[in-house]
């Protein structure tokens, strides 16, 4: 297993761990199964929901207990295989995680959420082939909302797979499809300013910020690709709006350092 990815740089992962994603998964598979679960099923989310919660809370042992109760309630509820997946992977047992997924995607074949949840646990594995194949098909499924998200996420993994010219095209995927996308348009600048192609990273930087809303991780994006151009007005510019816009976050605080390391 090479280059494993960590969960905290892909855009979806945060909601993911939170337990978002899957209360949504959850409400999906209560509307499109029977439209009066029984208690049985009932039973299951319910414990589900539980087990997730102590997961967040970091009882291991206690969402197990509550996990392995559902699926015995409901055996065939991909959201109950999808949580166990995500505990699994919070007790180190990949093989197990992988199983609970696979199993949840055999249930649930279409289900975007599952699709795009294993896409981020196969490149968290350094399974990157697997994981872009899945975020793709997250991506072209009609049922998914947000699939620049997907390939978002996909550029991200293929650039820990240092493939950055992939990387590039899944960014620009994504911008093409939702331009006011912070996320993505971080990602592609970010990728150029490493490649040194500041022209280009200024360029999209300026467009973007020009147009849409500012966001901390840009403008100091913004600060280094001006430095890097050796312009000390623009440099002072996008620094002034960064803390200005957002004082006391982590990206206003980094601006003393890139004071001793302008690279």
């Amino acid at each position: 297993m090479n280059n494993p990815v960590n969960a905290s740089v892909f855009v979806c992962i945060r909601a993911w761990l939170a337990g978002a994603a899957l209360a949504a998964l959850l409400a999906g598979c209560a509307s499109s199964g029977s439209q009066h679960p029984s208690k049985s099923q009932d039973a299951a989310i319910f414990n589900t929901q539980l087990g997730v919660q102590y997961m967040n809370q970091g009882d291991l042992a206690l969402a197990k207990e509550k996990l392995d109760r559902a699926v015995q309630q409901d055996p065939d509820s991909a959201a109950v295989h999808s949580a166990r997946a995500m505990l699994y992977e919070r007790m180190r047992e990949p093989d197990k995680a992988d199983a609970e997924f696979r199993t949840a995607l055999r249930i649930a074949p279409n289900d975007p959420s599952i699709i795009n949840s294993y896409a981020v646990w196969l490149c968290q594995q350094g399974r990157t082939d697997e994981g872009v194949k899945r975020f793709n098909q997250a991506a072209q499924n009609a049922l998914y909302k947000t699939p620049d998200v997907a390939y978002t996420n996909a550029g991200v993994c293929l650039r820990a797979a240092k493939r950055d010219e992939e990387a590039r095209t899944s960014f620009v995927k994504a911008l093409q499809l939702r331009p006011n996308s912070a996320e993505a348009m971080f990602q592609l600048a970010s990728l150029e300013f490493d490649h040194k192609e500041f022209a280009a990273a200024r360029t999209h930087l300026d467009g973007y910020l020009g147009t849409y809303n500012e966001t901390a991780d840009l403008l100091l994006l913004g600060v280094r690709v001006a430095r890097a151009q050796k312009d000390p007005l623009a440099a002072q510019r996008y620094a002034r709006k960064l803390q200005m816009n957002f004082p006391g976050t982590d990206q206003a605080k980094a601006l003393a350092s890139l004071d001793h390391n302008p690279g």
